[in-house]
């Protein structure tokens, strides 16, 4: 079906659909990719809200004669989720459970519902859907059946196919069909039924072709190349319709409705860590190890472990169970009863034993096993296992682990002897690969490094691919074991199948769709892998030179760097999960591409690369891009791959006040640390903005700060140190800084801060500014969330010059809110790189994380009594991201009898100014009734509510009428409490 720009369809679709439509180039942008190398525009995108609305756009696009491309959460690695196409997004509206049979173990769902949601709503009933795919937080179930998933555990559970029992779909002509298991007679199916005459064409296709399907069909379980014609010839036991929709990729028809088998929750774990000296021998003893039926087998190879070292979220895991520096790791797990679970991992050292191996042997032959047995650790290292593509694609350099030959299968016993032999070509080929995932299935996801925008390294995968799926067949193993085909190896499929069998192929897809309306060129009559022209850094990829804000020299490219940075996104997309960690919280609101991390790097990729027309970074799309992003730097922990968004909006905004300067809003915030202090002189006259009648609403229209908010209170004694010092001459120093915040708004946290550190002896300075000038000392973050970053730059150069005597000697930096000190660490390196600013970020810390680190030292000595049983705490996201949380649960436990609950929160949605503003006070409170605010409201009255954000506490106090503390306060009043021999709840009601 020939693609063509229709501007009736659009005008049609947004007459008749309720859901987004979007024809945009911005918005048509970050549907182009998926996680594979391939980039193609689609012609619009429908997101529809509900399953009539789908079929409505479809009935639509057949009538203009434009394709359809169904799409979920877009993680495909192969190209199977982009096309010149409409696309067509489920995940948004189309993911409900429809029915549920717990007895019988059996659901229904819609396409668009993600496996991880549908596994939390299934484990209160003791079930879960078991095909364990390392994208489970985001990919969706109808992708998984496109794509015939297989998960991890595929050794037990089988694949996604085993685990289909019907899917209803449309077909090509809007007939709507039930495929699920029928007699090969077809006498099950009514007469009238819409699927008889194409299930009569399909079976008797299967009964011609079943000697050859026999001959040239691998025989292992990891084969989801092709049609699954095996599901259409003559079975006694008669055969199930649906298995040829799975694994078709969305080229057959729509599917509305998938019926799955359910299983029963895995119950109680333990993990063997087999270490080995050498890839080789870890490969060969991989069909050893799975006669003692594990659950999986899965492989962590040296690369990813030494990669994985380097990301902040992954290091504590790797401590845990790794030791010495192993070559390979297979993580073998068994999931019995507890005495099976113990006797089966004595079996595995037993095992690793007979094969020799050993912890006191050297070289091929060091190893052994060490144990895991904690659920903790176990979650722990299945995230890294499951971030293990994420993991290799954050090399920092231009060449990247490419997917073209990534889900090879072959028999077990072929395994090291075919890894061995694609190691040899890699090398021929000049280059090296990366190795993780299925040892028990002879499935390893393996890459080589290439740079694809070379035309060597184009011509060196043409050849590595060529060489890989040659030695697959000759192993009689699967070229596609996993991933499916799409663009990377529909191409390859007469060589892996024969002439005959494509033929058959083609056939069925022309028998289900005779005109191409449903993704063309995936799996028959595909273009090309190498064609460059669908690359997503094609041969006319160019960024134009760039002036960076930030220092970027890190990475590689235009802007010192900035361009690698921004093309670090591999479009995995996880930063799509629902729940868990921080990122995104934009996204957990909107459940829209546009405020997802990954959708925002793409529309920057193709902003800085001229796709989106000129001046696009500092357009008015560009901010509408970045306007629910909060810059909680949740991404920057938590992506693998290490997408910095926040600083990479701060490079827009940059570009954008440097264009067109910056609004009202935007200065009143900028400038706030430069005239605080004067209106901290009549606090009486800004505070009628919420006590006079009609202000608050005049400040909506002239500044757009939302009538639904009171502004901070300034209040008239405000903190103003009379002294540069405090505590004991001879005390141990530190420097306290008094952030904006807290200084003006909220001093008492300032002097509960020095209380703490006086009373503990240490001797706290408080520097007035080198330069001379009596105003306060300032991160710069205000300024730096408007744009303005020569401004910023200028709070840094007197923070860092203050401060510069005192880190020289290694006199510690201690701050209170975790958005202003944090800044010391991260943006502060960027805007002013050096030896000074980096003295700085490395004695820089917040008061709970000295306050722990003086606990570790045993240095920290404070007298404190009981304050109350129970606290809950909230993070803010800078300390979640810089991995302070634990250093804040360390010191309210130093309070006698304190019980800390942490709240599993995303963002409280304040962001600073962003919950202030008119047009984002929506989603602010929304991302503050997913998980904080209901956890306040439950919590009892007598439990503190510990949060060390300003705007959280903000948030909070809004949100639940609850008043929410810092932890240094609890400190403060604890240590108050002893003093006074006075119980801490009397002395609070003495106050």
């Amino acid at each position: 079906m020939a693609a063509r720009l229709t501007p009736g369809l659009e005008r049609r679709l947004k007459a008749e659909v309720s859901g987004d439509v979007w024809f945009d180039r911005f918005n048509r942008g970050r549907y182009a990719t998926d996680a594979s190398f391939y980039q193609i525009m689609p012609l619009g995108v429908v997101v529809p809200r509900t399953t009539e609305e789908a079929e409505r756009a479809i009935a639509l696009a057949r009538a203009e004669g434009i394709p359809v491309t169904p799409r979920g959460g877009g993680t495909s690695q192969c190209g199977q989720t982009i096309n010149d196409s409409l696309v067509i997004d489920g995940s948004k509206h189309l993911n409900r459970i429809l029915e549920l049979d717990v007895a019988n173990r059996r659901c229904v769902v819609e396409p668009g519902i993600v496996l991880d949601d549908l596994n939390r709503a299934l484990k209160k009933h003791g079930l879960w859907f078991p095909v364990d795919v390392s994208t489970a937080s985001r990919a969706t179930i109808g992708g998984m059946a496109g794509n015939n998933s297989c998960g991890g555990r595929s050794l037990r559970y089988g694949t996604m196919r085993d685990n289909v029992l019907s899917i209803d779909a449309m077909l090509a002509d809007g007939a709507k069909a039930h495929f699920g298991a029928v007699d090969h007679n077809l006498s099950s199916l009514p007469p009238d039924s819409p699927l008889a005459p194409l299930a009569r064409d399909l079976f008797g296709l299967g009964a011609r072709e079943a000697g050859e399907v026999a001959a040239r069909f691998p025989a292992v379980q990891r084969r989801v190349g092709g049609y699954n014609l095996d599901a259409l010839v003559p079975n006694a036991r008669g055969s199930n319709l649906a298995h040829i929709l799975v694994g078709s990729e969305g080229t057959l028809a729509y599917s509305t409705r998938i019926e799955l088998k359910l299983w029963p929750l895995i119950g109680k774990k333990v993990i063997g860590a087999c270490h080995f000296g050498s890839f080789y021998q870890a490969m060969d003893a991989a069909q050893h190890l799975v006669k003692l039926k594990p659950i999986a087998v899965e492989l962590v190879d040296s690369t990813l472990l030494a990669l994985a070292g380097e990301i902040p979220m992954f290091q504590a895991t790797l401590k845990q169970f790794v030791r010495g520096t192993p070559d390979a790791i297979l993580l073998v797990e068994f999931a019995e009863d507890e005495a099976e679970n113990e006797r089966r991992l004595k079996l595995l050292e037993d095992t690793m034993g007979d094969l020799g191996f050993g912890w006191d042997r050297e070289g091929a032959r060091w190893g052994g096993v060490v144990s895991v047995r904690e659920a903790g650790l176990q979650a722990a290292i299945a995230d890294v296992r499951t971030s293990g593509l994420n993991i290799m694609m954050s090399m920092k350099q231009a060449g990247k682990p490419v997917s073209f030959v990534e889900d090879c299968a072959v028999p077990l016993p072929h395994l090291a002897d075919y890894t061995a032999r694609l190691t040899e070509v890699f090398e021929r080929n000049g280059t090296k690969g990366t190795w993780y995932a299925h040892a028990s299935e002879g499935c390893l996801h393996v890459r080589p490094v290439l740079n694809l925008r070379l035309e060597k390294d184009v011509k060196a995968m043409r050849s590595i691919a060529e060489e890989a799926f040659a030695m697959v067949r000759e192993y009689k193993g699967s070229h596609s074991g996993e991933h499916g085909d799409g663009i990377v190896r529909s191409e390859f499929h007469e060589t892996m199948f024969g002439a005959r069998l494509v033929h058959a192929f083609e056939e069925v897809k022309d028998r289900f769709d005779p005109n191409g309306l449903y993704n063309p060129g995936k799996i028959v009559r595909a273009p090309k892998f190498d064609d460059r022209s669908l690359f997503r850094y094609a041969p006319d990829y160019k960024v134009a030179p760039i002036k960076a804000a930030l220092d970027w020299s890190g990475y590689s490219g235009e802007g010192g760097g900035l361009q690698g940075a921004i093309e670090m996104c591999n479009n995995n997309g996880a930063c799509r999960k629902a729940v868990g960690g921080v990122m995104c919280p934009s996204y957990r609101v909107t459940r829209d591409e546009k405020d997802v991390t990954r959708g925002r790097a793409n529309t920057l990729r193709l902003a800085i690369s001229g796709r989106l027309g000129p001046d696009a970074l500092a357009s008015d799309e560009m901010m509408e891009t970045l306007k629910l992003c909060v810059s909680c730097k949740g991404c920057r922990r938590e992506c693998p791959t290490g997408v910095d968004m926040a600083k990479m909006k701060i490079e827009a905004l940059a570009a954008r006040a440097k264009a067109k300067g910056i609004t009202l809003h935007q200065r009143l915030v900028a400038y706030l640390p430069h005239y605080a202090g004067l209106a901290s002189r009549v606090p009486w006259l800004l505070n009628l903005r919420d006590r006079l009648p009609g202000a608050a609403r005049f400040s909506e229209v002239l500044a757009q700060f939302s009538t639904r908010r009171t502004l901070p209170r300034w209040r008239a004694d405000a903190f103003r140190e009379e002294e540069v010092a405090f505590g004991p001459e001879g005390g141990r120093e530190v420097v306290l800084f008094a952030d904006t915040f807290n200084r003006w708004f909220e001093t008492e946290n300032v002097v509960a801060a020095l209380e703490v550190l006086t009373a503990a002896g240490y001797r706290v300075h408080m520097p007035r500014p080198v330069d001379g000038n009596k105003r306060a000392l300032c991160c710069g973050r205000t300024f730096l969330s408007a744009g303005l970053v020569d401004e910023a730059k200028a709070e840094a150069r007197r923070v860092v010059e203050t401060y510069a005597p005192f880190v020289a000697r290694g006199v510690p930096v201690v701050g209170l809110e975790p958005s202003c000190l944090l800044a010391f660490r991260d943006e502060l390196p960027s805007l002013l790189p050096g030896e000074g600013t980096q003295t700085l970020s490395a004695h820089a810390l917040l008061i709970e994380e000295f306050i722990a680190r003086e606990i570790d030292a045993g240095r920290f000595d404070l007298p404190l009594a009981p304050l109350a049983e129970k606290a809950l705490l909230h993070g803010h996201c800078h300390q979640k991201s810089f991995g302070a949380m634990g250093a804040v649960e360390k010191a309210l436990r130093l309070v006698p009898g304190l019980h800390v609950e942490t709240v599993e929160s995303s963002c409280c949605g304040m962001a600073g100014a962003f919950g202030y503003h008119s047009e984002t006070i929506d989603t602010s409170l929304a991302m503050a009734e997913l998980s904080l605010l209901p956890a306040v409201r439950q919590a009892e009255a007598g439990t503190l509510i510990v949060a060390d954000g300003t705007s959280c506490r903000h948030q909070i106090h809004d949100g639940a009428q609850r008043d929410a503390v810092h932890v240094v306060q609890v400190l403060a009043k604890s240590l108050a409490a002893a003093r006074a021999g006075t119980p801490a709840r009397q002395l609070e009601a003495a106050e």
